[in-house]
């Protein structure tokens, strides 16, 4: 079996995700077989981290996802590579609003040691007691080592290795301030791989710079071996016998342990490219519309006129039609774009969404299903987006409640065999 780590730090905003990215370019041109994994529901930092290691990233969700789901994901992933490396989430402590899910609950649960980097900007000796209280803070998780991220100079990169030194925790290097290691954001989070100019520059330069100030066999040294997983629990059931799933800039937001696992149970998957104009497969039992930036591409969507129709051909024979945020924005009527801008989608559900009065909802949903999907009645799902819906009186897909357990007000739209909501479903509850 492969071993692993776990890149956490003390707080969001630290280079955890340019860090891994630089890991796993540099190993992978040492001729290390790494395989990536993200911590939490992201869909985004997978998608740079595939990028990075040549090899698909998955989502290890430690609130959303059983142990021994997250037990047989891991081992999985790590099958065939020499390393599973997994970026974590926030802050190494940092959970949903009930205090669990955190990346150190994965390292944990994982038994895998925690790399902590530290972003060393405008602090030396201090950065020593901030390191000894990240390692002591938990007994069952294991601080192995520090890389210290935006170091200033020389003589500040030995104050901060002195420093680190006195905790027994080992330093595997100091990278310096570089504003070329920096990925571009959106309201979202970042932005997608292919979004970003010169990419394979920026991944290039990334593991220059990682290759050079990191001790990558110090690093591996420090790994342990992932623990074989049990049969994984039953995955979510496919939405039909042959899905038809939209798959292109705008419908990005993809987990692959749920299409690997209606694989595994005999679905047949096809996919199909909305801002090309493709139609779903007209022999499609369950059309599946993900989420993504459809914001972004409100008039190629409304002058999608193919697809707009094969969606009504669906429908009208009865097939399963299911949207999540994005893929929901479009099952409307009318998508307002962040200029005002309003631009007509596939209409079959009465809803209005829009985006040019920004409000962020963000966190983990308890779900009970009031609709037509094929799976169980409760569901962990999340929920991340800055557009709001305006709808009719329908009959609503979800009850809905956050982390803690308090109720919010149900999610989403049913009219017959369509549906959809602002949750990104994730696992069985």
């Amino acid at each position: 079996m492969a071993k692993g780590l776990v890149i956490g730090a003390p707080r969001s905003g630290s280079g955890k995700t340019v860090i891994t990215l630089g890991l796993l370019a540099a190993l992978r041109r040492r001729g290390t077989v790494v395989a990536p994994a993200k911590t939490g529901p992201d869909y985004i930092d997978p998608a740079f981290l595939s990028r990075a290691a040549l090899r698909d990233a998955v989502n290890l969700d430690p609130w959303s996802m059983s142990p021994a789901r997250l037990k047989a994901l891991a081992a999985m992933q790590a099958t065939g590579a020499d390393l599973l490396l997994v970026e974590g989430v926030m802050g190494l402590f940092d959970g949903a609003a009930d205090n669990t899910g955190s990346t150190a609950d994965l390292a944990e649960l994982l038994e895998l040691p925690v790399i902590l980097v530290v972003d060393a900007e405008r602090q030396s000796q201090s950065v020593a007691p901030l390191v000894a209280g990240f390692a002591n803070w938990r007994p069952g998780v294991r601080v192995a080592g520090v890389i210290l991220n935006r170091v200033a100079s020389t003589k500040h990169e030995r104050m901060l290795v002195d420093a680190v030194a006195a905790t027994g925790i080992a330093c595997l290097g100091a990278i310096p301030r570089d504003s070329h290691l920096v990925v571009p954001e959106r309201h979202l989070g970042l932005v997608l791989p292919g979004e970003v100019s010169a990419f394979e520059t920026f991944i290039d330069t990334s593991a220059e710079t990682i290759g050079n100030y990191v001790d990558l066999e110090k690093l591996l040294s420090l790994a342990t071996p992932i623990a074989e997983g049990d049969a994984p629990p039953s995955p979510l059931a496919p939405l039909g016998q042959r899905i038809a799933i939209a798959r292109d800039d705008a419908f990005a937001f993809l987990y692959p342990h749920l299409l690997d696992g209606w694989r595994a149970m005999g679905a047949e998957l096809s996919f199909f490219s909305p801002l090309a104009d493709e139609a779903p497969s007209a022999d499609c039992t369950a059309v599946f519309l993900p989420g993504g930036y459809p914001e972004l591409h409100g008039a190629k969507l409304a002058a999608a006129s193919a697809f707009k129709a094969g969606l009504i051909a669906a429908r009208d024979r009865d097939a399963l039609i299911y949207g999540e945020c994005g893929g929901f924005m479009v099952l409307g009527e009318t998508l307002v774009d962040k200029a005002g801008q309003g631009h007509a989608m596939a209409g079959l559900l009465p809803v209005t969404t829009r985006i040019d009065r920004p409000k962020r909802i963000l966190g983990y949903r308890r779900l009970l299903q009031a609709g037509d999907l094929p799976w169980p009645g409760r569901l962990h799902g999340h929920e991340f987006h800055y557009s709001s819906a305006r709808q009719s009186r329908l009959a609503p897909l979800f009850a809905a409640a956050d982390a803690r357990g308090e109720v919010l007000p149900p999610m989403g739209a049913v009219i017959g065999r369509v549906m959809g909501s602002y949750a990104h479903v994730v696992d069985a509850a």
